[in-house]
């Protein structure tokens, strides 16, 4: 009965570590455009939200149109108060079009996270 007991005690306080490791790792929460948005002006930037800080030097953006043609970005920072936010300048206007971001972050607490989002401009 003892051995019955220990083992569930057991397994009930490794379920609960588990989940709590893996609600550790860091996740995107929104991004500004919206995924999904369609936008009547072109964005001066991306603006990617995590729930947790992140490392800047690690993390960053790719821009492509549908067509696959890459466009040219700033260099992605955190904001300076808020180092959940990961800022990635646009230098040019974009014009009319679907846009696709693939983005890699690191969290401060090095755990790489990636994945992908697009909007459309349409002015």
């Amino acid at each position: 009965m003892i051995r019955k007991t220990l083992a569930a005690v057991t397994a009930v306080i490794s379920c609960t570590v588990m989940a709590t490791a893996a609600q550790a790792h860091a996740k995107l929460t929104s991004t500004t455009p919206l995924a999904g948005a369609i936008v009547t002006e072109s964005p001066k930037e991306l603006r990617l939200l995590f729930d947790e800080g992140l490392i800047a030097k690690f993390s960053g953006v790719e821009l492509k149109t549908e067509k696959g043609e890459k466009i040219e970005t700033g260099t992605a920072l955190a904001d300076p108060a808020d180092k959940k936010q990961l800022i990635v300048p646009l230098p040019a206007a974009l014009p009319d079009g679907l846009y696709r971001v693939k983005w890699h972050a690191v969290s401060e607490d090095t755990h790489k996270l990636d994945g992908t989002y697009a909007f459309t401009v349409k002015h």
